[in-house]
This record gives structure tokens, C-alpha cells and sequence, in this order.
């Protein structure tokens, strides 16, 4: 019987200078910006830092919603991808078919932001870039000049910070970060942590009881955290396990409404469990919805979960007012 081999389950391979080549190449998605093409959201690619290679997806829904024959303005979502920090960007299928339903169900204006990957970027690399998409949606705000689908029908009130896996890593410490910046006229109306990423040095139950899943195993959220941790940090890094003590447990009680999504057959199901419970005694406003069936990503692959979980979002931003 042959040696599990993680890189092999990732379909990476490790170069010599601690990069890595990423096997599988999936063609990516084209934006449309034609609305007669029968799409149900147009769709367009924004810099957002040459330096850095990051850039945005932007979506609008093709049918805006009016007001007295005026075009009413809509949330924001700022969509972080999941893929274990290591695969995925914006533009491939299953993260673009994400922005068109955000776009078109809720509705809203979906900012998908393609973010550094590891091990080429370590964290805090990923926080860096949402906290730059962030600041790139509050200043579409104040421009004249800015990108007309935010500038002209985003409702900057109604901001949301959403994030799938490591994504809902990234939406967690996005919302710990913003709790000291001047956002103004942008104000976050709530994060939305569907299946967050998380880890510690102690194995939970769930580990151990999935810890031959077929999508996740042990050996492979190991390898994930190893990419994407800082050199000489092991899994009980606030980045990692936001659970241990540090400054951003301060923080905590003056933390955005949380909706948290989880499934019983997840390896990381505990330690999401743990977080909600962690929020919940800091005093934060948290809907937890875990349900006992189903597994990492199943909202992904399978239809009726992925609209159980829209319908989710969408009652969770629609039934927080304007202020």
C-alpha cells in the first residue's frame, strides 16, 4: 500500500525554493459585461494591487431592484474563496458561479476578491489583501470617479463580509482588523463565516473521528497550515486557532453580527463549534446554523444545500436594518 502523499491529494507538487506548482489547471471563467447574453449577473475583473498581483471580480445582477421607478441601492459582499489557502482564485468556475448567485439572489453588488496564495504568500499576506479590497470599496464611496456598479448602486451601509473555509478565516480576522479603522461612509453590517478553517496543536473529536475524510484529511489541512502559517509557527497561532489568548480576544465583545455555518461531518466541525461558543461568551450577536448532515464544501456541490445556505445569507442581510 502505497504512502499517502498530501502534495498528490492537493495536486501540488513543492519546488526547491518553498513554492509550489499547482497541477490541476481549470480554464478560467471570461467576465461578461453583455446583459442581453440571457446571464443573470455581468461580471468584470479591477486591479487592486499590480505590485502584489491581487485583483477583484466584480458582479451586479443584471435585474436591479427599484424603488418609485428608481434603481434601489444594494448590499455590498466582499467574498473571500476558500481552497485551504493554497488553490483557487476568483476567476475559476466554482468561485465565479459563487459572485453570479450572490449578485443575482440576494441581491446584492459581490466584490470577489483574488487574493496572495501560500506558500509564495504567507499569512498574514491574505488578511493584508482583504483589509486593501476593503479600503478599495470604501473609497468608491467618496470618488467621483469611482467604479460606477459600486459608486452609483451599492448601498454602503449595508456592507457584508463573507468567506467560505479559509475564506471565513480571512472574514474573521478582516472583522477584528476593521474594528480600529475609520471606515466612514462604509459600515459592515455583519460576517458571514460559512465552514471557517481553523486548527490547534490538540487534536478535537472531530479530527480524529474524520481523520480519513475523504476531502480533508489529517495529513492535509497539516500540509495546508505548514503552507500558509509564518515560518516558525506551529497550529496554536492566533491565525490558526483564534480560540488561544492574544490582543485579539480584547476585541472580541465589539465584534460585527455573525452568522456561522457548519456541517457534523466536517473534520473542523469542533473547533467551530468552539469559535461560535467563544463569540457567544464575548457577547457577540451570532446565528449559528450547524447541521449534523453533510461535509466540508457541500454547499459547493450540491444544489439544494447551496440554496439552503443562500436563503441563509439572505435572511441574515435583509433582516438587519439600514443604519
Amino acid at each position: 500500500m502505497s504512502k499517502f502523499d498530501p502534495y498528490e491529494h492537493l495536486n501540488i507538487s513543492p519546488n526547491p525554493d518553498g513554492s509550489v506548482t499547482r497541477l490541476l489547471r481549470v480554464p478560467p471563467v471570461p467576465t461578461t459585461l453583455d446583459e442581453d447574453s440571457g446571464v443573470v449577473a455581468v461580471s468584470k475583473d479591477i486591479p487592486l494591487d499590480p505590485e502584489k498581483k491581487t485583483w477583484v471580480r466584480l458582479f451586479r445582477p443584471t435585474k436591479l431592484p427599484s424603488n418609485d421607478n428608481e434603481v434601489a441601492r444594494i448590499p455590498i459582499i466582499l467574498y473571500f474563496h476558500g481552497g485551504g489557502w493554497v488553490v483557487f482564485q476568483a476567476s475559476d468556475p466554482v468561485v465565479h458561479e459563487r459572485g453570479t448567485h450572490f449578485a443575482s439572489q440576494t441581491p446584492a453588488i459581490c466584490v470577489s476578491v483574488n487574493y496572495r496564495l501560500a506558500p509564495e504568500s504567507r499569512l498574514p499576506a491574505q488578511y493584508d489583501d482583504a483589509v486593501d479590497a476593503l479600503l478599495w470599496v470604501k473609497k468608491q464611496a467618496v470618488d467621483p470617479n469611482g467604479e460606477p456598479w459600486i459608486r452609483d448602486y451599492g448601498d454602503f451601509s449595508r456592507t457584508y463580509l463573507y468567506g467560505c473555509s479559509n475564506g471565513a478565516n480571512i472574514t474573521f480576522h478582516l472583522g477584528i482588523r476593521t474594528l480600529d479603522m475609520d471606515l466612514e461612509p462604509l459600515k459592515i453590517g455583519g460576517l458571514v463565516i460559512n465552514q471557517p478553517m481553523f486548527g490547534g496543536a490538540q487534536r478535537t473529536k472531530s479530527e480524529l473521528r474524520f481523520a480519513a475524510d475523504q476531502l480533508l484529511p489529517l495529513p492535509v489541512l497539516d500540509l495546508m497550515w505548514q503552507l500558509a502559517l509564518p515560518k516558525g509557527t506551529d497550529r496554536n497561532h492566533r491565525y490558526c486557532n483564534p480560540m488561544v489568548d492574544g490582543a485579539h480576544r480584547n476585541l472580541l465583545p465589539r465584534l460585527y453580527r455573525c452568522l456561522v455555518i457548519g456541517y457534523g461531518g466536517d473534520p473542523m466541525i469542533d473547533r467551530q463549534q468552539d469559535f461560535v461558543q467563544m463569540l457567544v461568551m464575548n457577547g457577540v450577536m451570532v446565528e449559528a446554523r450547524f447541521d449534523d448532515v453533510g461535509f466540508h464544501g457541500i454547499d459547493l456541490v450540491d444544489p439544494r444545500r447551496s440554496a439552503v445556505v443562500m436563503n441563509m445569507v439572505k435572511e441574515f442581510i435583509w433582516s438587519s436594518p439600514a443604519k
